[in-house]
């Protein structure tokens, strides 16, 4: 370790490290444009600047390695004026745009001009003007009259996408950040760019202009678009999830998340397509009905087939919670033998950055909590030959649209029963006896468990009806119920959808089984205690990280 002084207090720090990341380590912010912990070093933005005894010009922390003795200093009065001097420089052209620009409330620029700016310019010329609304690819905006030109978004191109096709043409106040003639910033990681933006320059085009961030609220979460299970934040305003942001964990995203992921797992949250409570089919058609009645007619269609005719389907969208109480619920309440899960393998889509050929979040989660045929049940293909043939009458089917499945899909129509939990209209909806609205994973908690085995939380980002009528003790006022049920300022509809372990909770219990679950939290606990994988974990333990499972047997996945 090397001993290293910085503004006059004594600390002993890894020699390999630069000033930045070992004040960094010390809690101690040394501000910076172009530096990234990810990226490789270009020291080109100058705000880092720092003085070091015995080096008679200032050192950028960024570049400067650390070594044995080496007295830093990043508040002297010289460092003070440089960090101005830097200020001054990259506002001098900087357009005033912070009323209408995405960054406001994120942008660094806007917080070090406050911080360590002179709270004025000398400059009276007209600012140089440079090309606007410039589409550097299908999801990234470019504003050149606010790139700094630090080029994180070129090196993250080059070093980490490996696609480079972004460069800096022209010189001095005139630079501009472009691709090169006949590419675009295409790659599935494209949108990381905006993140790693300091300033407003690169924006979404899903995003622009749809909310400022101190609107919005922010709720840690995973992805749930592959096996990966990127950590994420979900951004949402009025009850609507408004997008996605990658979550630092280094054991399983480090800063990124695809664009995929982005983009495509979360907008059936708040669709058109939603279903806003159960279902029964009457008549040939699926008409609304309350709780009490659907929960009653499945219980009394259930009871009329023999153990042996009925089927389960998990789901390895589902989460660990939904997926224990269903196999829990199809071996003891309903007896059943016959119980697999769809896996969703997309070959080839996989790369060895983050995305995975799984196209589901808790494959390996639901099979380590039980979810396959118990001894001398059928799997997946015997069920559906089960279905073909006629032994299989009833089928229970879990937070899937397996209609999409061909297999299945030329099967259904064999079904004497189909029960579905689904949050949308979806095939297998189309195709189904009873729909049970369930909750998406932006409305419950739980655990999703990755292809690497890591046990990882979600937590409630919206909000449903069944969440309301919980916090007041199942009694909502006149205005909460036409507020929640009118959209009448253009705002989402409240959903009346529940967790799929409630649902099946009411069920199991009318069919005579004890299931005595109040959150999501106690069917964890059991998980802890029957399954040994989960042994010793708790919602606490797990916090906004990650446990591994302990396996004592291999858990089938994609690897």
């Amino acid at each position: 370790m090397a001993k290293v002084t910085i503004d006059g207090k004594e600390y002993d720090v890894d020699p390999k490290l630069t000033v930045i990341q070992a004040a960094a380590e010390q809690g101690i912010e040394i501000p910076h444009f172009c530096w990234h912990p990810k990226l490789s070093v270009s020291g080109n933005c100058r705000m880092c600047l720092v003085e070091i005894e015995k080096i008679p010009k200032l050192a950028i922390a960024c570049a400067s390695q650390v070594a044995d003795g080496m007295i830093v200093k990043t508040k002297s009065e010289r460092v003070i004026k440089a960090r101005q001097a830097v200020m001054e420089f990259l506002l001098i052209n900087h357009p005033l745009d912070c009323p209408i620009c995405d960054e406001a409330g994120e942008c660094k620029l806007q917080d070090y001009a406050y911080q360590y700016g002179v709270g004025y310019s000398r400059f009276d010329e007209d600012k140089v003007h440079k090309p606007k609304r410039v589409q550097l690819g299908p999801h990234v905006m470019l504003d050149d009259e606010r790139c700094i030109m630090c080029s994180r978004c070129i090196r993250f191109a080059d070093e980490i996408a490996k696609q480079p096709v972004l460069t800096f043409t022209e010189r001095g106040t005139h630079v501009v950040l472009t691709t090169f003639p006949g590419t675009q910033l295409d790659n599935p990681y494209s949108m990381n760019v905006i993140e790693l933006c300091p300033v407003g320059a690169l924006t979404s085009t899903d995003f622009r202009f749809r909310a400022r961030v101190w609107e919005m609220s922010s709720t840690d979460s995973v992805c749930v678009g592959c096996a990966r299970g990127c950590n994420t934040h979900i951004w949402v305003r009025n009850n609507e999830m408004l997008r996605l942001t990658p979550r630092l964990n280094e054991e399983v995203n480090s800063y990124w998340m695809c664009d995929s992921g982005r983009l495509n797992t979360f907008k059936f949250v708040n669709s058109k397509e939603r279903l806003n409570g159960p279902m029964i089919r009457k008549d040939g058609t699926l008409v609304e009905v309350g709780w009490d009645e659907a929960i009653a007619r499945v219980v009394s269609e259930l009871k009329s087939f023999k153990k042996s005719e009925i089927a389960g389907i998990g789901s390895a969208f589902a989460t660990n919670e939904d997926n224990y109480v269903f196999q829990k619920f199809m071996k003891e309440a309903l007896g059943t033998k016959h119980l697999d899960f769809t896996q969703h393998i997309k070959e080839g889509d996989e790369d060895d950055l983050l995305i995975r050929a799984d196209k589901t979040p808790n494959s390996v989660g639901a099979r380590a909590v039980g979810v396959k045929p118990v001894d001398g049940g059928l799997d997946l293909q015997g069920i559906i030959r089960g279905i073909h043939d006629g032994t299989i009458k009833a089928l229970y089917v879990l937070e899937d649209d397996i209609a999409a499945v061909p297999e299945f899909a030329a099967v259904l129509g064999n079904l004497q029963l189909l029960v579905v939990h689904s949050s949308v209209h979806n095939k297998t909806t189309e195709h189904a006896d009873i729909v049970l609205s369930c909750s998406t994973y932006a409305e419950k908690h739980g655990t999703f468990t990755n292809f690497q085995s890591r046990v990882q939380r979600i937590r409630p980002a919206v909000t449903t009806l069944e969440q309301d009528r919980a916090l007041d003790g199942f009694a909502m006022s006149r205005w909460d119920k036409f507020a929640s049920q009118n959209d009448t300022w253009g705002r989402p509809v409240k959903k009346d959808a529940r967790p799929t372990w409630r649902i099946l909770t009411a069920i199991g219990n009318a069919l005579g089984s004890k299931m005595k679950y109040n959150t999501s939290e106690d069917v964890f606990k059991e998980i802890t205690e029957k399954v040994p994988a989960f042994r010793g974990m708790s919602y606490l333990k797990l916090g906004t990280r990650a446990l591994m499972l302990s396996l004592t047997e291999t858990v089938p996945t994609h690897a």
